[in-house]
């Protein structure tokens, strides 16, 4: 477990740029946040986070798809909201990372504690690489290029929400989706040109209409929003505490029960239970990860058209190969893949039997993540 000695945070500011969007700009629904006063922010300063950086990259953790609510404000600087916390996180120049607390609206020692949490800093990456480098010379060689890749250790609630927004889309409408949803919250601040807001609770959530998130764009996901946060709000206890006892509960279960949710399918419960419910051996499969599977990990099955079945079996293939934290050894190994990664990785690791055939098929290729076309949870 690293050892993490954080002293006091503070702050910075700004507004933030709409993103394009589909068609048209959608009209902001009666339940959209009225106008607020400024939030005030208290001078910048940054702090030591006593994280290297091949214990966390910032650039290999926060655009590759685990989060939609985290921009970049700087040369290697990253902005979000942990839980009622805005916080940013930087390189140094030796590349550590350093942190600095804009606003909370409870206290630095709650920031601190939260932003811990939210990184998963309880997981050594140097320890588990190491006991996958040991059995496996390609993970060791881009271990050695991509340290840092790190899993999040996202709220439930938010995390799930989302992933709902996900589904068949592209990273620009899940993005702005997400950020329409997020602006419900309290706001907390504006930092490098971008609003950031604390995620709304289900309640919050529950005020708004499948008509308003369908006048927002989100077209067919609305009535699974909101049809998620009346199931939430159904659960004893209240859907909040229902999602965080999934985190003692096995993988199995975990996915039966957030499939009992509108519009959550294998994929999507894979995703949240690896990304926000401590499931770290959780595999979302999509056409991607068969690719990598059926390459380096169950080549017989090359060639073979996807289904229910052999999500299975490529899940079990990494268990298998990896362990526990077989979920984040596979978010390593899909973010090798992702174009802008590969370009910068020694010319060995090309796809060279990737055809030009495939390519064209599907243009837009690996930028989509967790979230392209042909899943698991539509085959």
């Amino acid at each position: 477990m690293l050892s993490l000695n954080l002293r006091p945070l503070s702050i910075m500011s700004k507004r933030e740029r709409p993103i394009q969007s589909p068609p048209s700009t959608p009209p902001t629904p009666q339940t959209h946040n009225p106008k607020r006063p400024k939030t005030i922010l208290k001078p910048t300063k940054w702090v030591p986070l006593n994280l290297t950086q091949s214990e966390l990259s910032l650039p290999l953790t926060f655009p590759t798809g685990q989060t939609f609510r985290w921009r970049q404000t700087g040369p290697l600087q990253y902005t979000g909201v942990v839980g009622a916390h805005l916080v940013s996180l930087r390189h140094l120049e030796n590349g550590d990372v350093s942190c600095c607390l804009h606003h909370t609206t409870t206290s630095e020692t709650n920031a601190k504690l939260a932003l811990l949490d939210f990184l998963n800093v309880g997981i050594s990456l140097a320890g588990i690489w190491e006991v996958f480098s040991a059995s496996d010379s390609r993970f060791a060689e881009l271990a050695s290029h991509l340290g840092g890749a790190r899993v999040l250790r996202q709220d439930p609630v938010e995390c799930l929400i989302q992933f709902l927004c996900s589904s068949n889309n592209n990273i620009q409408r899940i993005t702005k989706m997400v950020d329409f949803v997020s602006s419900l919250g309290n706001h907390l601040g504006s930092v490098g040109g971008f609003e950031f807001h604390e995620f709304p609770s289900l309640e919050r959530l529950s005020m708004v209409s499948e008509k308003e998130f369908r006048e927002a764009g989100f077209g067919y996901r609305a009535k699974y929003i909101t049809g998620t946060v009346k199931a939430l709000q159904l659960k004893p206890g209240g859907g909040a505490e229902w999602l965080l006892s999934l985190r003692k509960t096995e993988l199995e279960e975990v996915i039966e029960a957030l499939s009992t949710l509108p519009g959550v399918g294998p994929k999507v419960a894979a995703c949240i239970a690896l990304f926000s419910l401590d499931q770290h051996h959780a595999i979302p499969v999509d056409t991607h990860v068969w690719q990598i599977a059926t390459r380096y990990l169950i080549p017989e099955l090359a060639g073979a058209r996807l289904t229910p079945k052999l999500c299975g079996r490529v899940a079990e293939a990494f268990v298998s190969k990896y362990g526990k934290y077989a979920g984040w050894a596979q978010t390593l190994l899909f973010i090798a893949e992702l174009p802008s990664q590969k370009a910068l990785l020694p010319a060995h690791f090309s796809n060279a039997k990737e055809s030009k055939a495939a390519k064209k098929k599907d243009p837009k290729s690996l930028s989509h993540r967790w979230f392209n076309v042909g899943t698991c949870s539509e085959v």
